[in-house]
């Protein structure tokens, strides 16, 4: 039932990026930057009560200072509302805030005044958010719709009541883990900060979405004052891996001119963000000199490995590539994208064991993420290069399906259909596919 439910909001996502105008918005995926984030909130969800296995938390490349829930039990952050974010306590207090719009049902209740008022806008781009569990962030990234940022400015516009009762319960999560609120205050504090020195009145869209009132600003403060945990600061592996976080979006992220002018100094944040820079100057002679200084500093760093690889790949010495990859997965086992990365490098230098073992890591990788277009995709290339065509087939299958592209899933389920027979290994998986093609809509063709 979960993967129909998952295919069918596939195919929504689908739709609606073909129907709405994109924005600049999209959903971006970093190994590290996940793991961090997901550190910081795991707790607070089971904290609240809830299955952090069950809660989506995807990354937009945004720079606008926001973060949101939609769909029930996703959370959204913009790497801008990371990047403002001085320390770790201050996203693990926003996250608190967003699971208690979470756990209240917030999201429901708003999509069933958005019914009543029959507001097709507001729908879609509820649903377009709630699409977002396919987990096509490759499709995402063509555009992620949110039908002209209706969704993030209206149909995200929490009631004052809802934003108490999600204060209320973020201090109380917090209180759980033996932390006090002052992160979620002092962010808050960032945004009124901005909202005095921006003209116009346009001001911080998380302020526009979740009004501040001065009653929620006194609470804040008030229960700062109470708590036994005032000035009890986060763990030093989470203040490490969030410098580390903020650094490496601005490595990415900005411009490399400006990344190099900031970052000069010697400490391991400074470093990581330099090395990024340099290699997208690009330089990569003066980025590797970086990434090989902090290899050394620190071996057993699954992402500093994962970095060099991603440069020497990048730049076409894929064999040089390999090793580094390897060592980031045996670092990281359970990363899918640790292994997708070292499929692809297998893959690219060619050859049948290779190629076998580019099938091992990425059938591992399905399980791990088996909503993730991608890993199907590469999947289909990995079968392929071996002889396993209808395995190829129905990986390819698959990788159309989540992506709501009905001609392409037909064409591959067809080529399965004529090579797996009942008795195989792959033969529930094909009747699965079968039934998830009738489903689809068919494709809108042009005149």
């Amino acid at each position: 039932m979960r993967d129909l439910m998952v295919r069918a909001l596939a195919i929504v996502l689908a739709v609606l990026l073909a129907a709405l105008p994109a924005t600049a918005a999209t959903v971006i995926r970093d190994a590290e930057i996940e793991d961090t984030i997901r550190k910081l909130a795991d707790p607070v969800f089971a904290s609240a009560g809830l299955d952090a296995e069950s809660i989506d938390v995807y990354l937009l490349n945004d720079p606008v200072l926001n973060a949101f829930v939609a769909g029930g039990q996703n959370l959204f952050i913009n790497t801008g509302l990371i990047a403002r974010t001085e320390r770790p306590e201050e996203l693990r207090g926003v996250i608190a805030h967003e699971t208690g719009h979470i756990a209240g049902g917030h999201l429901a209740r708003r999509l069933d005044e958005a019914r009543n008022a029959h507001s097709k806008a507001l729908i879609g781009a509820a649903l377009g958010l709630l699409a977002a569990l396919a987990g096509a962030p490759e499709a995402a990234t063509a555009g992620f719709a949110l039908g002209a940022t209706v969704a993030q400015r209206s149909f995200l516009a929490f009631s004052r009541t809802q934003e108490q009762a999600a204060d209320q319960a973020a201090v109380t999560y917090l209180a759980r883990l033996q932390e006090s609120p002052e992160g979620l205050r002092d962010f808050f504090v960032t945004l009124e900060t901005q909202n005095l020195r921006i003209s116009g009145g346009g001001g911080s869209v998380y302020l526009r979405t979740h009004p501040l009132t001065e009653d929620r600003r006194r609470f804040l403060d008030d229960q700062v004052e109470r708590s036994p945990y005032r000035g009890q600061g986060l763990p030093p592996e989470l203040v490490r891996a969030h410098g580390r976080m903020v650094a490496k979006l601005e490595g990415f992220l900005d411009k490399p001119d400006a990344v190099l002018r900031k970052r000069t100094g010697t400490s391991i944040e400074d470093r990581y963000a330099r090395a990024i820079a340099f290699y997208r100057v690009p330089d990569l002679g003066a980025a590797l000199t970086e990434i090989d200084a902090l290899i050394a500093l620190e071996p057993a760093n699954p992402y500093f490995h994962e970095l060099k690889g991603q440069m020497l790949f990048e730049n076409g010495r894929v064999a040089e590539a390999e090793q580094p990859y390897r060592a980031a997965l045996r670092a990281r086992p359970d990363s899918a994208l640790l292994r997708l990365g070292l499929a692809r490098t297998l893959l690219e230098q060619g050859g049948t064991e290779r190629a076998q073992e580019a099938v091992a890591l990425l059938r591992e990788a399905t399980r791990l993420e088996p909503r993730t277009p991608s890993m199907w995709r590469f999947l289909g290339v990995a079968y392929g290069t071996v002889g396993m065509e209808g395995e190829a087939s129905l990986a390819l299958a698959e990788q159309a399906i989540l992506t709501g592209d009905k001609d392409n899933a037909q064409y591959h389920v067809r080529r399965a259909q004529s090579m797996i027979r009942p008795g195989d290994a792959e033969w529930v998986r094909l009747q699965d596919q079968l039934r998830a093609v009738s489903e689809m809509p068919n494709p809108r063709r042009r005149s």
